[in-house]
């Protein structure tokens, strides 16, 4: 079973590809991609939160 620290880690490396591809989305102008990926960037924060993670440097899009 996974630590605490290796599940952060997880959520960490999965929140920054998905803020990567979030920004992608933005530039074609896929709204429909974004949408989705916006809930997934959501529940990543949620759970970030959760664990005390500061968000203050590494959130790039800032919803």
């Amino acid at each position: 079973m996974p630590s605490g620290i290796e599940v952060t880690k997880a959520a960490l490396d999965d929140f920054q590809k998905i803020q990567e591809y979030m920004l992608l989305a933005r530039k074609e102008n896929a709204t429909e991609t974004y949408a989705r990926l916006k809930r997934e960037y959501l529940t990543l924060k949620a759970l970030l939160t959760v664990s005390g993670v500061n968000f203050a440097d590494i959130d790039e899009i800032k919803e």
